[in-house]
């Protein structure tokens, strides 16, 4: 048996970085947060819309800043149509929550930069500039059972949907 049985760690690297490369910069202030005066303007100049959004289902409902409001929760009734490449007018980071029956008018505004939504539902991925794209959209969330304005949860899909149950 070797003499030392027990581990010990290898040596740390020397550096490659000179001293002097700290010496540089206010690191008392490394991590501080320095607040502009006057309130922030979120979404300026940007389009926007009010809209009533309805939880039918038995569940609290949340919906993220940035979710693409066509494709949220099947249980959420309005209209999808009107809010297909619109996202919640409200902070990034946070969300509004539903409880189960409450309806609530909540202003929206567009996306921006490429105006794409991918995943989510996986409804639309594409294009929110697309005539297209929308109508295909609409046509999949009908066929899936998401509840539109003046819909109760659940909806069932149409009979020719691959969502609909074969007899």
């Amino acid at each position: 048996m070797a003499e030392n049985e027990f581990w010990t760690r290898p040596p740390l690297p020397k550096s490659i970085i000179p001293g002097e490369a700290f010496d540089v910069g206010e690191g008392h202030r490394c991590g501080q947060i320095d607040f502009g005066e006057g309130d922030i303007e979120i979404n300026a100049g940007r389009p926007t819309k009010q809209i009533v959004l309805i939880n039918t289902g038995d569940r609290p409902i949340q919906i993220g800043a940035h979710y693409h409001l066509a494709e949220c929760n099947k249980a959420m009734a309005f209209d999808r149509e009107a809010a297909f490449g619109y996202h919640l007018d409200i902070a990034s980071g946070s969300a509004i929550r539903f409880e189960p029956g409450q309806s609530r008018k909540v202003q929206i505004t567009t996306y921006v930069g490429r105006e794409v939504a991918y995943g989510m539902n996986g409804m639309t991925n594409g294009s929110v500039r697309s005539d297209i794209i929308k109508g295909q959209t609409m046509r999949r969330l009908r066929d899936a059972g998401f509840c539109f304005e003046g819909d109760a949860y659940p909806v069932r899909p149409s009979p020719d949907s691959k969502y609909a149950k074969k007899k």
